[in-house]
């Protein structure tokens, strides 16, 4: 049996999300269904957050994936409104798309327990300054050294 959780299936989970992407962002406007007002900004974020959070999954570095998800979200746009598929450039379409690549990055970062987070005082709260119980001979005070009084 396919473990759940295997590189292989959220490789094809990605891949599934990029074809997906292609057919809901370059439909012909004949062939969207109608929705109410802003609904379309809720799947723009969703379809980034999608493909953002499967990337990763897949094993997909952050720089690179954030990268190209954050070129592809503008150039969606632009070809929406270029291209004869009777669509328009919205900019905040665009808005929601970097939306849902923050999102997913939020939801996907590594939790840290209080004890790993690092501070001003060091790990877990310690100094990271060490203390010696000993006094060193340069403590000595400056009449003490000369007279030779502390030997």
């Amino acid at each position: 049996m396919l473990d759940p959780f295997s590189k292989l299936l959220h490789r094809v989970l990605f891949t599934i999300c990029c074809v997906a992407s292609a057919v809901i962002l370059f439909t012909p406007s004949s062939g969207v269904p109608t929705a109410p007002p802003g609904a379309d900004k809720l799947v723009h974020l969703t379809l980034f957050l999608a493909l953002t959070g499967t990337g990763k999954l897949a094993g997909l570095r952050s720089g690179p994936l954030v990268t190209a998800l954050v070129c592809y979200a503008p150039l969606s746009e632009l070809l929406q409104a270029a291209l004869p598929i009777h669509r328009h450039a919205d900019p905040l379409d665009l808005v929601a798309d970097l939306a849902g690549v923050l999102a997913a990055l939020a939801l996907l970062r590594p939790k840290r327990s209080s004890s790993d987070r690092v501070g001003p005082r060091g790990p877990r709260g310690r100094s990271h300054l060490r203390v010696s119980n000993r006094s060193p001979r340069s403590a000595r005070s400056g009449a003490e050294l000369i007279d030779g009084s502390a030997d």
